[in-house]
């Protein structure tokens, strides 16, 4: 059993997506062990997304992932980080596969509905920040 960390970012919980991105993980066989939906404080913005510190694009994306309510989820299931990471898409909803949650919902890398833990070590870091 692997657990992975998962965030709804604020532009997919604007969009009602998160019935129906919880669902897929859902139908997929995963478990959702903890969901909350909260705002982001700068702190946790900038711990969860601390390997950009540094990078150009940091501060827009903690000004963003901070600018309202996100959903923030531990999902659980054999091999729950790659077919989490398949699921989600690529980074780059123009480059994202049909079918995938990037692929069908989001237009923009800046604003890319959904964040998941890239490694186990990652997720182990990340959940560490909210639960």
């Amino acid at each position: 059993m692997e657990r992975t960390f998962v965030m709804i970012k604020p532009d997919g919980v604007k969009k009602g997506l998160v019935g129906e991105i919880v669902s897929r993980f859902e139908k997929r066989g995963l478990e959702i062990e903890k969901l909350v939906k909260k705002e982001l404080s700068r702190e946790e913005a900038e711990k969860l997304y601390s390997i950009h510190q540094g990078k150009p694009f940091f501060n827009d994306l903690v000004e963003y992932v901070t600018s309202g309510p996100v959903v923030i989820m531990v999902v659980s299931g054999n091999s729950a980080i790659s077919i989490v990471r398949k699921m989600l898409g690529a980074t780059n909803p123009a480059e994202a596969e049909p079918g995938t949650i990037r692929g069908d919902f989001a237009t923009d890398i800046s604003e890319n509905i959904i964040h998941g833990s890239d490694s186990e070590e990652t997720a182990i870091r990340e959940i560490s920040i909210f639960f």
